[in-house]
């Protein structure tokens, strides 16, 4: 399934289903690759023909994919969680890639970005785009792409409101 604009999403969040962490392999730029090894040994990484991703158990899922409740939870976070990761399901380039030119268009700080969204992911809710989108993820997934921030408010789970709503606490009738 190709990437689709920007402009046919209405809103994304992570629900941390872990979908992205059980499909997708992650390829590691050095930088990344080099921070990783540093604080868990070069076993968390495996070799490719020209790039170095993170290792997958036998189920196919990363291996720092973790299990808390119903949701699943990258253990990497801050400055160890790859680019890859953190961008997506959105895809940012500075040039059209998948077609949808005018769709994809989003201009940011008076400089053209192309913006598109991996379908797959199921956070998407498809319609308009809404002002949360527009304002806060898309600004926030183009810093991260260009380096300009490492910070995740809008563009990972909101881990606080998600345990909330999966741990109900039982209430006993007297």
């Amino acid at each position: 399934m190709h990437p689709v604009a920007w402009r046919y999403i209405n809103d994304w969040r992570c629900i941390a289903c872990g979908i992205c962490c059980k499909e997708y392999d992650v390829a590691l730029r050095f930088n990344e690759w080099l921070n990783i090894v540093r604080v868990y040994g070069i076993e968390v990484t495996v070799p490719g023909l020209n790039k170095v991703f993170l290792k997958r158990r036998s189920d196919g899922s990363c291996i720092f994919l973790r299990r808390i409740g119903n949701l699943w939870i990258c253990s990497l976070q801050d400055y160890l969680k790859p680019q890859a990761c953190k961008l997506w399901p959105f895809k940012i380039y500075t040039r059209p890639r998948y077609g949808q030119e005018k769709q994809a268009e989003f201009t940011y700080n008076g400089r053209k970005f192309y913006v598109y969204v991996d379908p797959a992911c199921i956070g998407i809710r498809w319609g308009t785009p809404s002002q949360r989108l527009v304002e806060k993820v898309i600004p926030e997934f183009i810093q991260i792409a260009n380096g300009q921030s490492q910070t995740q408010q809008y563009s990972t789970a909101n881990l606080n409101k998600l345990l909330i709503q999966t741990i109900k606490p039982k209430v006993y009738v007297i």
